[in-house]
């Protein structure tokens, strides 16, 4: 299985207009994050992880033609806002994308993209196919999903782990009970937004603290504002099983 990353930033990330601090000014490719996703791979199956309005370049960028299905950790336009570029894919496919949400994920994406999910189809509208989920493991083609609740401030949103890999964003919390499907991985990602205390996110303090009680055998940070630092400035802080994501990384699993 490869896991390929999409973005790894936030809405906060770079480049932001206007802002000349070292991270938005930087020339290193690994610090132009864009909004936060991550492209699955088996043999036989394709998957992504949340479409941000970064999608079509990510999927550009990567030369990605084909997706078997696209998996929503929560409702945020940060995460849902690129489900429209889906349609290149239809075409490509010839087929409908298989989507995957909470209950709260179906609603916005009613909302935002009604046009979907019309009576009347208009023409060269996306083609999916919903299918709710919740807190219980779902088979989603050949791979089997198990979700890790946890809340976004007082949003509970979804990671999820696929064999020994788990992919966690966009939280600040995670129960006890939630943290007993953590263990035994490989890989955990997970987010990392930046030093000071945030309302929502894990700061990299909360992250690192939470990567050592679970104890994977390597972890990445991802959700990265530019207020964090700069890729090379962080990487030397972090523990040697450790490492700060970055757009195109690659991890075969």
């Amino acid at each position: 299985m490869q896991v390929t990353f999409l973005g790894t930033g936030t809405s906060q990330g770079v480049p932001i207009i206007g802002c000349d601090c070292e991270v938005c000014l930087s020339t290193n490719k690994k610090d132009k994050r864009l909004r936060s996703s991550v492209f699955v791979k088996t043999e036989d199956f394709a998957l992504v992880i949340d479409s941000g309005p970064d999608f079509r370049y990510q999927l550009l960028r990567e030369g990605i033609k084909d997706i078997d299905a696209v998996l929503y950790t929560h409702e945020h336009k940060d995460h849902v806002a690129g489900l429209d570029d889906i349609r290149p894919i239809n075409y490509l496919q010839n087929k409908s994308i298989e989507v995957y949400g909470s209950s709260l994920v179906e609603v916005a994406l009613k909302r935002e993209f009604h046009y979907i999910f019309s009576d009347t189809k208009y023409p060269g509208a996306p083609q999916i196919n919903f299918n709710l989920i919740s807190n219980q493991r779902f088979d989603l083609g050949p791979l089997s999903i198990l979700p890790i609740e946890g809340l976004h401030y007082k949003l509970p949103v979804f990671g999820f782990r696929i064999k020994d890999f788990c992919y966690i964003t966009d939280m600040n919390f995670i129960s006890d009970e939630e943290k007993k499907k953590l263990k035994d991985l490989s890989v955990l990602v997970i987010n990392g937004l930046r030093r000071e205390k945030h309302i929502s996110h894990f700061t990299l303090e909360e992250a690192l603290e939470m990567i050592a009680e679970l104890n994977p055998k390597a972890a990445y940070i991802t959700h990265i504002s530019h207020q964090l630092g700069t890729y090379e400035e962080v990487s030397k802080e972090l523990p040697d099983h450790v490492y700060l994501s970055y757009d195109g990384l690659k991890l075969d699993i």
